[in-house]
């Protein structure tokens, strides 16, 4: 197994642990939702519309490719120190990529442009990884309070962005040949 593909599934472990079944909560601006993926993203995934019956049927090894290719790798994770890709992919999962490729660009004081390239990467591998995850970590909690739905998720959402964030710097504390193979 390699590393980045054991990382990747360490991430997919540690977010879908606070992913559950279907769901379809009346407050939740996703809507009809299962490990996680909601209609839209399931839609965006197969390249058709989806319906809540698709979503329901959904399973969950389609639910871990649909997370590798449309949110690991697009925040190239792969390439992100150990323990901030855990951070920033769970982070793109619930705001998306660009949104969460964005709040990392910010905390890594490069420019803003919401998409992880050569720039952000390297200022990624010069960071102090656990001092970005736990800034990461505080912008993320920013972000949910401010949205509508937080007097009714937000107890949950916090506890999933803490539960994160205290994996990730866990991770980020590992020796490099251990990080790889967690």
């Amino acid at each position: 197994m390699t590393g980045s593909s054991s990382r990747f599934e360490t991430a997919v472990e540690q977010t879908l642990r606070h992913e559950g079944g279907f769901v379809q909560h009346p407050r939740d601006p996703g809507g009809a939702t299962k490990f996680g993926i909601t209609r839209e993203t399931l839609a965006r995934a197969r390249g058709r519309p989806a319906s809540a019956a698709d979503v329901r049927r959904l399973t969950r090894r389609e639910a871990v490719a649909i997370y590798r290719r449309l949110f690991w790798n697009a925040v190239r994770a792969d390439e992100l120190p150990p323990g901030l890709d855990l951070a920033v992919f769970d982070l793109a999962v619930n705001s998306g990529p660009a949104r969460a490729a964005g709040m990392l660009q910010e905390i890594l004081g490069v420019p803003a442009d919401g998409i992880v390239g050569p720039v952000t990467l390297e200022a990624a591998r010069a960071a102090d990884i656990p001092e970005t995850i736990r800034r990461l970590t505080k912008a993320r909690l920013g972000l949910l309070g401010r949205l509508a739905a937080w007097p009714v998720f937000g107890i949950g959402w916090r506890r999933r962005v803490l539960a994160v964030e205290r994996e990730a710097l866990r991770l980020s504390s590992l020796p490099p040949s251990s990080s790889r193979n967690v």
